[in-house]
């Protein structure tokens, strides 16, 4: 009730705990504090926050629109009410090494166990599009630098995302991933590779855990779990998901709406009721109140 209930720190040295483990871990996107409690409902080991999940729901593009405060913000609010690890997309890191550190402060200070940086140019695109740029290794590595230094919880993960894969190859996004890691990621993001075998040669080469993003309709193809962990991957995002089976439904339920003017026909497709109470605890509020409120007050002459 009111939140989570595991402090902070706890879900920080859980997402810890699960990276170093032996088992994949599935992080799916949430949309708003209500999915992210349906993702731990549902048995996940993470909550995963997206930019681009984020900047589409403010009807704006993937390309850098949104501000360090509004998604600290969007993270707080997610965060404050799961008791899993929230992992969230901080783009660039919004300027240069002095802004990367409060970054990652700001995060730590909103309740995250972790971000990725990326290492794209300004204003970014999203990881599945053409015509992408990437900065210097040089300039990568000072923001990760920048983000260990400003990190004041060790187990706050820090993961490195390259975009390099697309304008440079494999084999220098893996020398790029080398570089991160040297400067402080916990985590490498090799963002779009083409297929499995890409995963593992990444994997291989590096001795920290890697993340597979796995969104619709990009340049990787939408591999199973079993079929990335035996691929050497340790993590699965799945980001935009959510959001669009979500944008789906409303849209098609509108136009159901519109040309049938009512929504009868679609209410078997609805979340109930019962189950939105169930989902936000509403029974302990309930009982919350009547402990509360439940006494006589004794008058005064």
């Amino acid at each position: 009730m009111l939140g989570a209930n595991t402090p902070v720190h706890e879900r920080r040295a859980n997402f810890r705990d699960l990276l170093s483990g032996n088992e994949i871990l599935q992080f799916p996107g949430a949309i708003n504090p209500l999915s992210a409690l349906l993702i731990e409902q549902a048995g996940f080991e993470g909550v995963y926050v997206s930019g681009g999940s984020f900047s589409a729901a403010q009807g704006l593009p993937d390309i850098g629109l949104t501000t360090m405060t509004e998604v600290v913000a969007h993270g707080r609010a997610i965060s404050r009410v799961t008791n899993l690890p929230t992992f969230m997309d901080a783009d660039t890191g919004w300027g240069e090494a002095m802004n990367v550190a409060r970054t990652v402060q700001e995060f730590e200070d909103a309740g995250l166990s972790g971000l990725h940086i990326e290492d794209q140019i300004n204003p970014k695109r999203c990881g599945h599009l053409d015509g992408k740029d990437v900065v210097s290794t040089s300039e990568m590595v000072k923001r990760i630098s920048a983000a260990e230094k400003g990190r004041r919880d060790d187990n706050f993960v820090i993961c490195a995302r390259t975009d390099s894969r697309a304008t440079e190859g494999l084999d220098a996004a893996i020398d790029r991933a080398k570089a991160y890691v040297d400067a402080g990621a916990d985590v490498i993001f090799p963002e779009a590779m083409r297929d499995l075998g890409e995963f593992e040669t990444m994997a291989r080469a590096l001795d920290v855990p890697i993340l597979a993003n796995m969104t619709e309709y990009g340049k990787s193809d939408l591999f199973t779990a079993t079929q990335l962990a035996d691929a050497g991957v340790r993590l699965i995002i799945y980001p935009v998901t959510a959001l669009r089976l979500a944008m789906g439904a409303i849209k098609n339920g509108l136009h159901v709406i519109k040309t049938e003017g009512t929504q009868v026909s679609v209410l078997e497709l609805m979340q109930s009721r019962a189950d939105l109470y169930e989902s936000v605890d509403y029974e302990s509020y309930s009982s919350f109140d009547s402990d509360i409120f439940n006494f006589s007050q004794i008058g005064h002459s």
